[in-house]
C-alpha cells in the first residue's frame, strides 16, 4: 500500500490555532450556558407511560407545555408505543402525586389513556452523588493516561497525550452546552469511552514515533514525526470509520435512548482522531522530545563478553 506524504507536523500552528478557537468556544459556553444535567445528576421523577398505538410525542409535549410543565423531557422508550417522561423536581409535590397529575393531564387530551407502567425518583442527593463520582472518574483515568504512557514511553509524549485528550472531552462537552443536549449517565460513559478511543489512536501513533526514532538516525524529528503518522494514517482511518459505521447505525436504529450517546462518540471519534494526528504529536514537539529520549542506553562493558 503507498504511504501518503501529508505534512501534518507542519502546519501544526493552523491546527492548534484552530483548536485553541474550538476549546475557547466550548470553556465560554460550558461557563455561560453550563451543561443541561439530566435528573441522573439533578434528582427529579422519571415516568413510563404506555399507549395500545404508536404516541404522539410532539402532542405530549405540547400538552405537557399547556399545563406548566415545560421542563418535561418525552421521548419514546423501548417502541413507538412506549413513552418516557422525565421531570426534574417539583417543590412540595411528591413523585406519586406529580405522576397522577402528569397521567391527568395527558389523558385530558387524548382520545386514548395512557397507562403508567413505572414510577422512579432520584434525589438530589444521589444526584450530587452521580455527578461527583462522574467528575472522579475522568480524573482519575487522565491521571492513569499520565502515569501509563510516561512509563512505557516518555514524559514529553504521556503531557502531550493528556493535552490531546482534555482537548477532545472539553469540545465534546462544549458541543453539548451550545446544542442544549441532556447529559445523563449514558453520555458520561460515552465521554469516557471516548478518552479510551482517543488514548488508544495516540498510542498508535508514539509507538511508530518511537520506532522510527531509533530507526532513521538521518532525520531531523519533525521529519520523523510526519513519516510516523503518514504511515499510520491508513490504520487510523479505516479504524475511524468502522467505528463511525457502528456509531451511526446506532443513532438512526438505537431509539431516542442513547442519542446522545451516539452523538458524544460520533463527535469525538472524528476530533479523537484529528487529536491524535494534530495535537499530540505536535505538543511532544512542543515540548522538546527528541530521538535521544528514547534511545535505549548502552550498558558500559557490553562488548567485553564478545572480545577475544
Amino acid at each position: 500500500m503507498k504511504t501518503t506524504n501529508i505534512n501534518f507536523i507542519g502546519n501544526r500552528n493552523i491546527a492548534m490555532l484552530f483548536s485553541g478557537i474550538l476549546m475557547l468556544i466550548s470553556i465560554g459556553s460550558l461557563a455561560v450556558r453550563g451543561l443541561q444535567m439530566g435528573i441522573d445528576f439533578t434528582g427529579g421523577t422519571l415516568i413510563e407511560i404506555g399507549y395500545q398505538k404508536a404516541a404522539d410525542l410532539t402532542a405530549l409535549r405540547n400538552t405537557l407545555d399547556t399545563e406548566g410543565y415545560s421542563d418535561a423531557t418525552v421521548q419514546n422508550f423501548g417502541t413507538a408505543k412506549d413513552v418516557l417522561i422525565r421531570l426534574k423536581p417539583h417543590e412540595g409535590v411528591s413523585s406519586a402525586d406529580l405522576s397522577s397529575k402528569v397521567l391527568e393531564a395527558i389523558n385530558k387530551t387524548t382520545a386514548e389513556p395512557a397507562s403508567v407502567r413505572r414510577v422512579e425518583y432520584v434525589g438530589p442527593q444521589v444526584g450530587d452523588d452521580l455527578a461527583e463520582d462522574g467528575f472522579l472518574a475522568l480524573l482519575y483515568s487522565t491521571i492513569g493516561i499520565l502515569i501509563y504512557i510516561a512509563w512505557r514511553f516518555e514524559w514529553k509524549f504521556s503531557t502531550g497525550a493528556v493535552i490531546a485528550t482534555i482537548h477532545d472531552v472539553i469540545v465534546t462537552l462544549g458541543l453539548f452546552s451550545i446544542l442544549g443536549l441532556e447529559f445523563d449517565l449514558t453520555v458520561l460513559a460515552a465521554v469516557l469511552a471516548l478518552i479510551g478511543y482517543s488514548l488508544n489512536d495516540t498510542i498508535v501513533v508514539y509507538d511508530r514515533i518511537r520506532e522510527n526514532f531509533r530507526l532513521l538516525r538521518n532525520k531531523s524529528t519533525e521529519e520523523i514525526m510526519n513519516i510516523s503518522v503518514n504511515v499510520t494514517l491508513s490504520r487510523t482511518i479505516m479504524t475511524s470509520l468502522t467505528v463511525i459505521l457502528v456509531l451511526v447505525s446506532l443513532f438512526f436504529l438505537g431509539g431516542e435512548v442513547i442519542h446522545n450517546f451516539s452523538i458524544v462518540l460520533l463527535f469525538g471519534v472524528f476530533f479523537g482522531t484529528y487529536s491524535s494526528i494534530f495535537i499530540a504529536s505536535p505538543m511532544a514537539l512542543i515540548l522538546g522530545i527528541s530521538p535521544e529520549d528514547l534511545m535505549i542506553p548502552v550498558k558500559e562493558g557490553a562488548d567485553i563478553d564478545h572480545r577475544p
